[in-house]
C-alpha cells in the first residue's frame, strides 16, 4: 500500500515538474555594468549584447555585498547575510533551524539541480542541495524529461586577472575612462584595460553556454539569467558597498511559452527600473518553479507566479573583508546612495593583503602618501570617514561628492537613513556584536536563531549604542561613559568604541574608566579599551594597555577572533609604540584553534604585515604553511 502511495506521489510531482520551465543561470565574477548593453562603448561583450536584444535588462540590480562569499550566501538562502550571521568574508556558521537552501526546494519539487561549480557559502550547506556541484554538473546529466535548474559560473573576470605581471592588455589603455577616485597613471590604465579584457573573456563563456542551450533544442523551454556576483574587481569597487561595488548586470529572458511568468513590464530587448536585490533571487526561483516562497525568505520575488510588489529600496553591507574588519551599511533608491559608517575611524583603504596585490592599489597609496592625489582620490585613504555619506548617481556617477551635510539634501538623507535603520531592525542585523562574541553567545544555536531571540540579543539596546558611538557627536561622552556600566557586553563595547572614535581629548578625559575597563569580562571590551589608551593615553596608559593586547594576541591561548582583534589593536598603535615589544610580537604564533579552514589565513596575514612594519623578515614557513595549504582549498 505504501509503495502505491509513494508511486502516485512521484507521478504527481513528475507531472508538475514537466510543466515547469528550465532555469539557467550564467554568472560571472567581479564585474559591474561595464558592458556594451549597459551603454559602455569601451567594453567588448558581443554575446551578452546580443542576448540583451531578447531579454529584459535590469538597470538597478544590487549585489548584497561587494565580495563573493557573503553575496552568494545571501543568494542561496534568501536571507540577508547580516541577519544570518554570515556577513564576514570568509566565515562558516550554522544554517538557521528549519530553513533550506532554495535549490533544495527545487530539487524536492522534481528539478535536476546542477552547480558548475562555485559554492563559497558562509553558511554550512544543508543536505541534498544539488544533484551535482562540480565541474561536471550540466543540464545534460538530468533524467529524461526532467526540468533543470543549472548554474554555470565564469571565473574569467575575477579580480586576480588584473594581477598578471607583464600581461599586455587587448583593450587600449589610452582609451580607458579613469574614474574620479583613481589617479590617472599608466598602472591604473593598464589594470582597467585588463579588467575589460577579463569581462570580454567572461562574455565568451556566456556565449558558449547559450550556444549549447540552442544546440540542445532547449532555448524555447528555458528561462535564462545572466548576472555578475558584485561590482568590478578594481579597488574602491570590490570590498566597498557603494554603487561602484554593488551595481551589477542582470538580464533575464523568459520564452513565449512561459509568458505568464513575465512581469508586466517585460519586453524582449527592454529595460526595467525595478530595484532588485540578491536577496530576491531565492524567492524568485521558487516563484518561477510554481512554489510559494517560504515565509523565512527576506527577499521579494520579481518574476513568476508569486511576484511581489516592487520595493522602494535595496540594501548592501560590508563586514570583515578577509583579515580586516569594518561595519558599513548602504541603501539606494536607484538615484541616491546612502552609506552609514559604524567604524568611521577605519579608512576605506585598509590593508587587505589581496587588494594590495593589484598594481592600482599600490601606486594609488604611494601617491596619497606623497600628497599627490586630488581630494576625490584621497577619500579612499582618509580617516576618519564621515559617519554618513550621500551620493547623487545622476550627477556624480563616481560617488565622490558627499552630500550628507548639504541642506538641500536633508530630506533625502533623512529618508534613506530611516530606510537603513528600518531594514536593520527588520532583519535583526547581527553586525553590531563582535564576530567572536556573537558565536559564543549563540552557542549551539545558529546565529540567525540567536539573533531573533530578544532575550539573548537585545537588539534595540545594542543598535542604539552603536548609533550613538559612531555618530561622532561631540556632546555624547557622558552617555558613552554610562554605557560602560551596562549589563550587556556588546553595549559596553560600543561605549568604549565611541570614546575611542572621538580621539585624544575624549580618551584623556575618560582615562580612569577606561583603565577600569581593562579588567572587563569581555575580551573585546578589554581590547577596545587597551587600544584607546595605547593610542591616545600617556606612557602609563600604554604600559597598562600593551600587556593586555599581547596576552590576547596569542592564538594558541585565545580563540581566533580574540587574537585577530588584539592584533588589529596592536597594529593600530603604530611601530613606535610597539617597538619595545618587538620580540614578543615577532614570536606570536601563526597557527591556533580555528572554527573552520576558511578563517585560517587571516591571522598569518596580519602577522606578516606587523613583521614587515617592524622591519623583520617574513614569517617562518612553519607559521604559515598550514594556513596557506588550507586557504588554497577554498
Amino acid at each position: 500500500m505504501l509503495r502505491h502511495l509513494f508511486s502516485a506521489s512521484f507521478i504527481v510531482v513528475s507531472a508538475l515538474a514537466a510543466d515547469r520551465p528550465n532555469i539557467l543561470w550564467i554568472s560571472s565574477e567581479d564585474h559591474g555594468t561595464q558592458m556594451g548593453c549597459y551603454g559602455d562603448t569601451y567594453a567588448t561583450t558581443p554575446n551578452i549584447d546580443q542576448f540583451a536584444q531578447r531579454a529584459l535588462r535590469y538597470t538597478h540590480a544590487w549585489a548584497a555585498a561587494p565580495v563573493c562569499a557573503p553575496t552568494r550566501t545571501t543568494i542561496i538562502s534568501g536571507i540577508h547575510a547580516p541577519s544570518s550571521g554570515s556577513d564576514h568574508m570568509r566565515s562558516l556558521v550554522a544554517y538557521p533551524a528549519g530553513q533550506k537552501m532554495f535549490p533544495q526546494l527545487l530539487r524536492e519539487a522534481g528539478y535536476y539541480t546542477g552547480n558548475n561549480a562555485k559554492e563559497d557559502y558562509n553558511l554550512a550547506k544543508t543536505r541534498e542541495v544539488w544533484d551535482q556541484s562540480s565541474g561536471q554538473a550540466h543540464w545534460r546529466n538530468r533524467k529524461a524529461g526532467q526540468p533543470f535548474f543549472a548554474v554555470f559560473n565564469s571565473l574569467k573576470s575575477h579580480e586576480s586577472q588584473t594581477v598578471r605581471p607583464g600581461a599586455k592588455p587587448i583593450h587600449d589603455p589610452a582609451k580607458v575612462r579613469v574614474p574620479a577616485y583613481h589617479p590617472d597613471t599608466p598602472e591604473v590604465r593598464r589594470d582597467w584595460a585588463l579588467y575589460y579584457d577579463s569581462v570580454t573573456a567572461a562574455d565568451a563563456d556566456a556565449g558558449a553556454l547559450l550556444a549549447q542551450l540552442e544546440a540542445d533544442g532547449l532555448a524555447s523551454d528555458t528561462i535564462v539569467f545572466y548576472w555578475a556576483d558584485h561590482g568590478s574587481g578594481m579597488p574602491r569597487s570590490k570590498r566597498w558597498p557603494s554603487n561602484s561595488g554593488l551595481h551589477v548586470p542582470l538580464l533575464v529572458h523568459i520564452p513565449e511559452k512561459f509568458k505568464d511568468l513575465r512581469p508586466a513590464d517585460y519586453r524582449d530587448g527592454g529595460t526595467t527600473d525595478r530595484l532588485v536585490s540578491f536577496a530576491d533571487f531565492a524567492p524568485t526561483m521558487c516563484s518561477l518553479a510554481g512554489l510559494a516562497p517560504p515565509v523565512w525568505m527576506q527577499g521579494h520575488a520579481f518574476l513568476g507566479q508569486f511576484i511581489a510588489p516592487a520595493q522602494p529600496y535595496v540594501y548592501g553591507f560590508r563586514g570583515r573583508m578577509d583579515e580586516r574588519y569594518d561595519l558599513v551599511r548602504s541603501v539606494t533608491d536607484g538615484r541616491f546612495v546612502y552609506l552609514r559608517n559604524y567604524l568611521p575611524h577605519l579608512s576605506q583603504g585598509q590593508h587587505v593583503s589581496t587588494q594590495f596585490k593589484t598594481p592600482t592599489t599600490a601606486v594609488w597609496k604611494k601617491l596619497y602618501d606623497e600628497g599627490k592625489t586630488t581630494p576625490a582620490q584621497s577619500i579612499f585613504w582618509q580617516t576618519p570617514k564621515t559617519p554618513e555619506e550621500l551620493y547623487d548617481l545622476q550627477n556624480d556617477r563616481d560617488e565622490v561628492n558627499n552630500l550628507a551635510a548639504s541642506p538641500a539634501h536633508r530630506a533625502t538623507l533623512g529618508k534613506l537613513r530611516a530606510a537603513q535603520q528600518a531594514h536593520s531592525r527588520r532583519i535583526r542585523d547581527l553586525g553590531f556584536v563582535p564576530e567572536g562574541e556573537r558565536l559564543t553567545r549563540a552557542g549551539a544555536l545558529a546565529p540567525y536563531d540567536f539573533g531573533h531571540d530578544d532575550a539573548q540579543y537585545p537588539y534595540e539596546r545594542i543598535f542604539a549604542a552603536a548609533e550613538l558611538a559612531s555618530s561622532l557627536q561631540p556632546d555624547a561622552t557622558p552617555a558613552l561613559v554610562k554605557l560602560l556600566g551596562d549589563s550587556d557586553s556588546a553595549v559596553r563595547y560600543w561605549g568604549v568604541m565611541g570614546i575611542r572614535m572621538r580621539g585624544a581629548a575624549v580618551v584623556t578625559a575618560s582615562r580612569g574608566v577606561l583603565n577600569s575597563t581593562l579588567a572587563d569580562t569581555s575580551p573585546y571590551v578589554r581590547i577596545a579599551a587597551a587600544e584607546s589608551l595605547g593610542q591616545f593615553g600617556n606612557t602609563t596608559d600604554l604600559a597598562a594597555a600593551l600587556p593586555v593586547l599581547l596576552a590576547l594576541a596569542d592564538w594558541t591561548k585565545n580563540d581566533l577572533f580574540t587574537a585577530l582583534a588584539a592584533l588589529h589593536a596592536l597594529e593600530s598603535l603604530g611601530t613606535a609604540k610597539i617597538a619595545f615589544a618587538r620580540a614578543t610580537i615577532l614570536a606570536l604564533p601563526g597557527t591556533g584553534r580555528s572554527p573552520d579552514v576558511r578563517y585560517d589565513s587571516y591571522i598569518p596575514r596580519i602577522l606578516e604585515k606587523l613583521r614587515a612594519d617592524l622591519g623583520a623578515e617574513a614569517a617562518p614557513a612553519a607559521d604559515t604553511k598550514r594556513a596557506k595549504r588550507k586557504a588554497a582549498k577554498q
